[in-house]
């Protein structure tokens, strides 16, 4: 039961994810970005990590996608619909179809390196995903996580300077 619901899942975050690429209307393709991510957070949960999966819900669900939305209603890009020409959408199909064949065959010709990592499933027991996740993010990754932070910071600065009409 667990294996069709994965593939009922996996389906809905293909079609939405092609909605996100397909849809004319930037809020349409948010809507759809939005339901990619509640099909990921599902993932998590069946792959038994909540933390990742309400962090995936609150931050990118939520937090990123309220800013894609501010910068898409602050642009005004909804009433510059641009027309799709074929050429485009023959050249991205075949980009797509190149990039599918390749993760099949290079899935298909690999074998598993046997590598494991420091962490052991009675660690994760014992002091727990969320407790290992923020020693991780606070410690480790400290500086690619303020990096990001300016990066989002800049990116919200520099659509209010494009929004803005008169300087």
């Amino acid at each position: 039961m667990e294996i069709l619901f994965f593939y009922l899942v996996a389906l809905v975050a293909v079609i939405s994810g092609l909605f996100v690429v397909t849809c004319k209307s930037p809020i349409n393709s948010a809507i759809a970005l939005v339901m990619t991510f509640v099909c990921l957070a599902t993932f998590y949960v069946m792959l038994h990590a909540p933390f990742m999966a309400a962090i995936q819900i609150m931050v990118y669900a939520g937090a990123i996608m309220v800013l894609i939305l501010f910068v898409i209603m602050l642009l005004n890009l909804g009433s510059e619909i641009r027309s799709k020409t074929s050429h485009t959408l023959v050249g991205g199909g075949v980009a797509a179809a190149l990039v599918l064949f390749q993760v099949v065959y290079l899935l298909n010709r690999s074998e598993p390196t046997g590598a494991t990592g420091g962490i052991s499933n009675e660690m994760v027991q014992s002091i727990g995903h969320t407790e290992m996740i923020g020693r991780a993010l606070f410690t480790d990754f400290l500086l690619p996580f303020e990096i990001t932070s300016i990066l989002l910071l800049v990116a919200m600065v520099g659509a209010v300077v494009l929004a803005k009409k008169n300087v």
